[in-house]
């Protein structure tokens, strides 16, 4: 009787199980790891840029972690990247360029990146990018007398850019340069009219001495032998006139090539891609052919528009979260969106 009732007793005590446990705290958009696919994501779109700037990191806005098994996820990123001083063809590392900056008329990049991180290993599956320069308004608010981006094709810009690469050429003994593509120009009204350009070249098999002979057999040099560079312009027109101009090469690099757009450069004509632009587009869509996961191209429609979906989570809150807080309360900062590097445009 006795054991029947301890068996009785022991049926009825409460079991006691293992709480399942809880699922890890979303990735942060500034955490180490965010910001180390941030990195690699930003290299990845450069080295696959053929026109206009080099890009450098503002802020992550919105990450999200799929796990795919032991040691592999996927992330998505949605990155503000800005435009920097450096040509896409500089060798100078991206770390050393300089962010333009917000009264030179910013350049804005908007960008969704895909990555695989298996075995601790980030590679980049797929980015869509697109580019856009910050609105004039918003310039001459803060400096009302800055000069403004001009579109590309501009008919004192292309004048300009002739002018400068002839002023070089006819005083040079090293290289003939070609034209390869303007990169952007600005122009200033008051209190002097001064047009201002940059612009990518690149050194063709003739010294200037011999183009001045046969222009037309000064072909640019092969790609074992590239020669890429940059000059900058700068071009007083009123009240009087003068001009300033600085080439520079960069000498041969070992797999930067440039995309040859079609049409003859050598009189400043400049590339279809930058016409009627002020700005050359990061219009990057790119699937990295190496990519070991299948579905490289897709972005979920939830990483696309996170950024809308966020504003209005921090919109709510603000107005209906009345909980009262202690004398000094520090409320931790959101996950994303993460920290402005530079500045908000």
């Amino acid at each position: 009787m006795k054991a029947l009732v301890a068996l009785i007793l022991l049926v009825q005590l409460p079991i006691h199980r293992a709480a399942p446990a809880a699922p890890p705290p979303p990735l942060g958009c500034d955490d180490p790891e965010s910001e180390a696919a941030a990195e690699v994501a930003v290299n990845y779109i450069n080295d696959h840029s053929h026109h206009g700037y080099k890009f450098a990191l503002n802020r992550i806005e919105q990450v999200r972690v799929l796990p795919q098994g032991p040691n592999n996820e996927i992330l998505f990123l949605e990155l503000d990247l800005l435009e920097t001083t450096c040509h896409i063809l500089s060798p100078t590392p991206l770390a050393n360029c300089t962010v333009r900056s917000f009264t030179e008329h910013a350049v804005e990049g908007d960008c969704d990146v895909k990555l695989q991180n298996l075995d601790g290993k980030l590679s980049v599956l797929a980015s869509k990018c697109h580019s856009h320069a910050d609105s004039s308004e918003d310039v001459h608010q803060l400096c009302p007398d800055c000069p403004l981006l001009a579109s590309l094709n501009n008919t004192e810009v292309l004048a300009t850019v002739t002018t400068a690469l002839n002023d070089h050429n006819s005083k040079t003994h090293d290289a003939y340069l070609r034209l390869l593509e303007i990169g952007r120009a600005r122009i200033q009204n008051h209190p002097v009219h001064v047009v201002s350009v940059e612009f990518a070249v690149a050194a063709t098999n003739c010294t200037a001495e011999e183009a001045k002979v046969n222009l037309e057999a000064c072909q640019l040099l092969p790609e074992d032998q590239s020669n890429f560079g940059f000059c900058t312009a700068t071009a007083v027109m009123r009240p009087s006139q003068n001009l300033q101009v600085d080439c520079q090469l960069y000498g041969h690099q070992p797999g930067v090539t440039y995309s040859q757009p079609g049409q003859d450069t050598s009189a400043g004509l400049v590339p279809t891609a930058g016409q009627g632009f002020t700005n050359h587009n990061l219009r990057l869509s790119h699937n990295n052919p190496f990519a070991s996961e299948s579905s490289s191209s897709e972005f979920p429609s939830s990483v696309l528009s996170a950024k809308s979906v966020a504003k209005r989570a921090a919109a709510e809150v603000a107005q209906h979260d009345k909980v009262p807080r202690p004398v000094g309360f520090v409320p931790p900062p959101p996950p994303c969106p993460g920290k402005i590097r530079y500045f908000k445009i």
